[in-house]
């Protein structure tokens, strides 16, 4: 494979390596130290594949060594298949192909098996106040059983209460600005289908929501990753990378994101809006965890004042906040592009079922008991899972995350596809770091989810632990991607 065979979507100057490998300096030959700090960042989805990476020179000087070394680095790194390069074009990170450097892995998640403990999926169960709404709803239905039961846009007591739920969080909101959608993966779908087709580019967060990517690459758009670590989203590479490569779609998660549990602080959710506005380039902020605050302050409203409703899309759902049985989710946007996505959605379905709609119109008019109870449940299933992870498996890093629904580990070794495969014959279903990246890496890290009972997470516990133990000092490469549920 050359060079001119890979997208490549990106330019990343010297200066940037140098600060994203920080002390790669080791003991042995310098090359081998900075080869293996090159491919720890490939690995992990620090350097996204389909980068090109600085010239030789320019590498050398940013990181203050040889040509010699750099050279010797790169040319160490296309031998193992890290990099491809072609003498004018320059050199762009890929993965190791060819048999057995990307086995191919079975689909988790989603099917019934008694004897498996099930940490594929990070959604709650429904919470006790669900009966009481639906009963609720079906003593509402009667008024709406008048019409067609047809609501493209959604019905109008949903759409108010959602424009409500906005405003109370400090967006100004009327309703013509809200489409009821089936879920946010429908929402999803909407906007890229709406905004993007074949060729075009999405820029997306690296880890990111896997079914996200699924949906840009149905459209035959091009997923572009933005690399998103420790320290959240790199609003200056963000703000580089819509420039490099005029995307047709930003997609964020903001609050608590899926795997990591990180959220934008208030000046990242400033600057964000303003690289929007500068570029005029829409940003979908998609708020699905937002009310899953478990430690500390709840996040602003990532559309900020609304102000910028022509540039920033929001969306929302029921799923993770109530039940993910509840099939209702939301587009916040201009109306203008509200009546667009419903126009749109006519070639999918022309409309959410009314009853879950209602059903989600009354348990938004009794969230903050819910979500109280809910989040108090949350943390006590977050601490026990950090303490079980961290007695079982104490050389893993297991970071705590002030909200969401799971844990991001970083295992210290890129193993997180062995570990799945291994996991599963201790009857633990879990998915690896690559099912949320764009293009394979992210094997040092994997995404344990909190929100199962304790007995399921101390089963889940015991089963890694068996896992990791079998895994040994073996090396093992890459593996593709295990594709996740929720």
């Amino acid at each position: 494979m050359t060079v001119s065979d890979l997208p490549t979507d990106r330019r990343v100057a010297g200066a940037r390596v140098a600060r994203l490998l920080g002390a790669w300096q080791q003991g042995g030959p310098a090359y081998t130290a900075l080869a293996d700090a090159l491919r720890a960042a490939i690995l992990s989805g620090t350097l996204p594949i389909s980068t090109r990476l600085p010239g030789e020179r320019e590498l050398a000087d940013a990181l203050g060594v040889s040509r010699t070394t750099a050279t010797a680095a790169y040319g160490l790194l296309r031998d193992e298949g890290y990099l491809v390069s072609r003498r004018g074009s320059g050199t762009v990170t890929t993965l190791p192909s060819g048999p057995g450097a990307r086995r191919p892995m079975p689909v988790l998640g989603g099917v019934d098996d008694d004897s498996l403990t099930d940490l594929s999926i990070a959604a709650p169960s429904a919470p006790s106040a669900l009966h009481g709404a639906y009963l609720a709803a079906l003593d509402a239905l009667p008024r709406h059983l008048a019409g067609s039961g047809y609501a493209p846009l959604g019905l109008p007591v949903l759409r108010e209460a959602v424009a409500r739920w906005y405003t109370e969080r400090g967006t100004p909101t009327s309703p013509d600005q809200i489409l009821v959608t089936t879920g946010a993966q429908q929402a999803i779908h909407l906007l890229v289908a709406a905004h993007a087709g074949p060729g075009d580019r999405v820029v997306v967060e690296q880890p990111t929501y896997p079914h996200a990517v699924d949906v840009v690459r149905a459209a035959g758009a091009r997923p572009v990753p933005v690399p998103s670590g420790a320290d959240g989203l790199d609003v200056d590479l963000l703000e580089s990378t819509v420039r490099q490569v005029a995307p047709r779609l930003v997609y964020l998660i903001p609050d608590h994101r899926n795997p990591t549990g990180t959220s934008l602080d208030p000046d990242q959710r400033a600057a964000v809006r303003a690289v929007a506005r500068r570029h005029r380039t829409t940003v979908v902020g998609d708020e699905v965890l937002t009310e899953l605050t478990i430690d500390g302050d709840a996040p602003a409203s990532f559309p900020g004042d609304g102000s910028a409703s022509h540039v920033v899309v929001a969306i929302g759902s029921a799923s993770k906040s109530f039940w993910g049985g509840l099939r209702v989710g939301w587009v916040r946007a201009h109306p203008d592009l509200v009546s667009r996505l419903a126009s749109v959605r006519a070639h999918v379905d022309i409309g959410t079922p009314p009853l879950e709609q209602l059903v989600v119109a009354e348990l938004l008019a009794c969230a903050a008991d819910v979500l109280a109870a809910r989040r108090a449940v949350l943390r006590e299933r977050r601490d026990l899972l950090v303490g079980l992870l961290r007695e079982h498996l104490p050389t893993w890093d297991v970071p705590v995350p002030a909200g969401g629904l799971s844990l991001w580990v970083d295992l210290g070794a890129p193993v997180s596809s062995a570990l799945a495969a291994s996991a599963l014959r201790h009857g633990v279903r879990l998915v690896p770091g690559p099912a949320f990246g764009v293009d394979g890496g992210l094997e040092d890290h994997v995404r344990v989810p909190f929100a199962e009972a304790p007995d399921v997470l101390r089963r889940g516990v015991e089963g890694l632990a068996a896992a990791w133990g079998d895994l040994g000092s073996v090396t093992w490469e890459p593996v593709a991607p295990i594709r996740a549920v929720v």
